[in-house]
């Protein structure tokens, strides 16, 4: 399996079938893909990359944990209508209305760094600011009364180790043991939920309205969360980077680093990439860090230059019929969280860079630790 793909380099070619995978490179052809719902499902985008062995499904069980097709790996007739109801969650005039909020927050955040820096601390930027941000954003679009920061993130990340991770089977069952006692609590909290999430749990029942906000949960504050580390420390790198318009500088980061490196489809019939014969049932793992990179999508592809034609030609937030419902969001709270930290990210400089654990699509870097110059 593909692990860690930010170590790969880019590949020649544009498809190529690589330990059980057909891999699609090539940014025009990953577009194709991910909107082609006659021939590529994404059924598979949530199961385990690494089987789950009994012990662990077991765990899993226990706790009712359940993943049916609501969002991400739904292709059935269900999916817009639940996908319609949580856009009205993401609306883009929901999601501006929250810019003063939100810049508050970021620039509270972002003096409270200052202070401990020029105390003489050295600060964790992952846990300061990527941590914490998105995640109340995303509690206050969806209504939810989350105050354990520090839970819903060793939630978040043992969600993502288990299925898009290598993990051994005994670190398997450690993983299910942090999951499914809080898929249990959400699912108390999608029992109690209103507005939008009462309408999926009343038109679809509670395992759908579990799973979505389970997905939400995980995918909605964590890819942010992972975005602004990765993009804060290339920040830190190339302090020369901030004197561009932060919108510019989010697009860039984006593009290049993104937070989700891949993601799955199946082929539902024999077809052909960029000269590669699938055959139904195939497993496509279009890569979308190496897609962003390609010639004919920016005039310097691989290189971070604000504003250059072509930026926002990425697929950091997919394409199609799945794309992602938060990337108003996402964009509005990296673009405010660089502008409040701007003047201060060209003093600091790294400490630790962030590492990333092996996964096949999520790059779960952290810690960043920074001081000041």
């Amino acid at each position: 399996m593909l692990f860690e793909l930010w170590k790969h380099p880019r590949p020649e070619a544009p498809v190529f079938r690589r330990e059980g995978q057909v891999v699609v490179a090539s940014h025009h052809i990953a577009r194709r893909v991910l909107a082609d719902r006659e021939r590529f499902s994404a059924a598979n985008a949530l199961d385990a990359v690494a089987p789950i062995p009994a012990a662990a499904l077991r765990e899993l069980t226990r706790h009712r944990f359940r993943l049916p097709a609501t969002l991400a790996n739904n292709d059935t007739a269900t999916h817009g209508h639940m996908r319609e109801r949580f856009g009205e969650v993401f609306a883009p005039a929901r999601v501006e209305a929250l810019r003063p909020w939100l810049q508050g927050l970021a620039r509270r955040t972002a003096a409270g760094v200052a202070w401990r820096l020029r105390a003489g601390e050295t600060v964790d930027l992952d846990a300061a600011v990527a941590s914490e941000i998105p995640l109340a954003a995303l509690a206050r679009l969806l209504e939810l009364d989350v105050a354990a920061t520090g839970e819903v993130k060793r939630f978040s990340r043992a969600a993502l180790e288990l299925f898009w991770g290598d993990p051994s089977p005994e670190r398997q069952l450690e993983l299910a043991r942090i999951v499914g006692p809080f898929h249990a609590l959400l699912r108390d909290w999608s029992r109690g939920a209103t507005g939008v999430r009462r309408e999926i749990l009343d038109e679809h029942g509670e395992d759908a309205a579990t799973a979505a906000l389970f997905f939400l949960l995980v995918a909605g504050q964590e890819t942010t969360s992972q975005f602004l580390t990765l993009l804060l420390h290339r920040l830190v790198e190339e302090p020369e980077l901030v004197r561009s318009a932060p919108a510019a500088v989010v697009e860039e980061g984006l593009r290049l680093l993104p937070p989700i490196t891949s993601w799955r489809r199946v082929a539902l019939q024999d077809t052909e990439l960029g000269g590669v014969a699938v055959r139904e049932g195939d497993s496509v793992l279009v890569w979308l860090a190496a897609a962003g990179t390609d010639e004919d999508v920016a005039a310097c592809p691989m290189r971070m230059v604000p504003g250059q034609r072509g930026s926002r030609r990425h697929l950091a937030f997919g394409a199609g019929a799945h794309r992602c419902l938060g990337s108003q969001l996402t964009r509005m709270e990296a673009e405010v969280v660089v502008a409040e930290l701007a003047p201060l990210l060209p003093r600091c400089e790294t400490v630790r860079a962030p590492v990333s654990d092996p996964n096949l699509s999520f790059r779960m870097p952290s810690p960043l630790l920074v001081r000041l110059r």
